[in-house]
């Protein structure tokens, strides 16, 4: 067929594409890992407290390299379809490697699907997005070092070859689509570039400047008559009104919350440091602190904030935020703002803190 004779399909384009496409495939995956740590953190592990952007920008990165990851593949594809149609010459050799490449491609679009539809918060299935995002990311890294291995003679060739004007072309029409792919969402996190990302999935807008992802209706969330914040601790409890929570010195700090699907935002927040409020109960500072909502039905309706967070006086109870009392959407009466902390993790509607044995 003249398609399959194209100047595109070489080594040459391949090459240079796949390049690029390993670095969006790598800077993903390792970020992809990092957002897993500070969400699931291993026993032996401390998500850093500062910088207190660290979690915007890795995030950030997580999501954006993935959206950069789908022109790459699709062109990579392009270029190199048609040697799926050569006769075996090898006939083992050449059916494990044309599986590894199954492999591969359906852990990359499981993977850039997944994320696409976990950005829009829309979730067609019935598995956890969280582990099986995560477990399908470690055999897209495993299928594409196999690929690297097996391939490698075969890029160092592509690599020698000239790219003629044709292939040239394609090459600098994936860089734009690339490009363009990008610009257009990385204004959900990176602010200068609100203004032209026409398909950037979450605005600054939203009650008190700020987007939300799940409202107090959604949650179901009421806040009950003569509500207190109860501190609880082996051996002790403590309770406090919001009078006596806005009575205690407060701190206002400007701060990023950033989510999951790769938004984030900026706001000053303003409320008790959760190790001030620690002393003034009589609780220890130095033990992880269960913090749980008055949303009883959500997959983050508690949260477990790790002792470098504890002791940071950044990390804050929240009541107010851009100098207004919280909203209900923003968890009115009080929650938690921690820099460098996944948005999941920084729970509304607080109700209790329990310190950990």
């Amino acid at each position: 067929m003249k398609l399959f004779r194209s100047p595109v399909h070489a080594p040459a384009v391949s090459a240079r594409i796949g390049l690029w496409l390993g670095i969006a495939f790598g800077l993903c995956f390792l970020t992809g890992l990092a957002s897993h740590a500070a969400q699931h953190p291993p026993g032996w592990f401390v998500w850093p407290t500062r910088p207190v952007s660290l979690y915007r920008v890795t995030q950030g990165v997580h999501v954006l390299s993935g959206i950069a990851a789908i022109p790459l593949l699709l062109a990579k594809l392009w270029a190199v379809y048609p040697r799926l149609f050569e006769r075996p010459t090898r006939l083992l050799a050449d059916a494990l490697e044309r599986l590894s490449i199954l492999v591969l491609v359906c852990a990359a679009f499981f993977e850039l699907a997944s994320g696409l539809f976990n950005v829009a918060q829309s979730y067609p299935w019935r598995f956890f997005f969280v582990e099986t995002h995560y477990a399908a990311g470690w055999v897209a890294a495993g299928a594409l070092v196999v690929h690297i291995a097996v391939k490698l003679p075969r890029i160092r060739a592509g690599w020698g070859e000239r790219a003629d004007a044709e292939r040239r072309a394609f090459l600098r029409t994936t860089w734009l689509a690339t490009g363009a792919a990008v610009l257009a969402t990385a204004g959900v996190t990176v602010p200068v570039l609100r203004r032209i990302s026409v398909l950037a999935w979450r605005s600054p807008g939203g009650p008190q400047g700020l987007p939300v992802n799940r409202t107090a209706a959604a949650a179901g969330v009421q806040v009950p008559e003569g509500w207190r914040l109860t501190v609880a601790w082996p051996g002790g409890s403590a309770a406090f009104t919001l009078a006596e929570l806005a009575a205690l010195d407060q701190r206002t700090a400007r701060l990023p919350i950033a989510c999951v699907e790769g938004w984030s935002a900026t706001a000053e927040w303003t409320g008790v440091p959760v190790r001030d409020l620690l002393v003034a109960a009589g609780a220890r500072t130095d033990r992880p602190v269960r913090v749980s909502s008055l949303e009883r039905a959500g997959l983050y309706a508690t949260s477990l904030l790790p002792p470098a967070h504890v002791a940071d006086p950044l990390t804050l109870l929240a009541l107010r935020v851009n100098g207004q009392t919280l909203s209900p959407d923003h968890g009115y009466p009080c929650r938690v703002i921690a820099p460098s902390r996944p948005g999941v993790l920084q729970t509304k509607w607080v109700t209790r803190l329990e310190v950990q044995p």
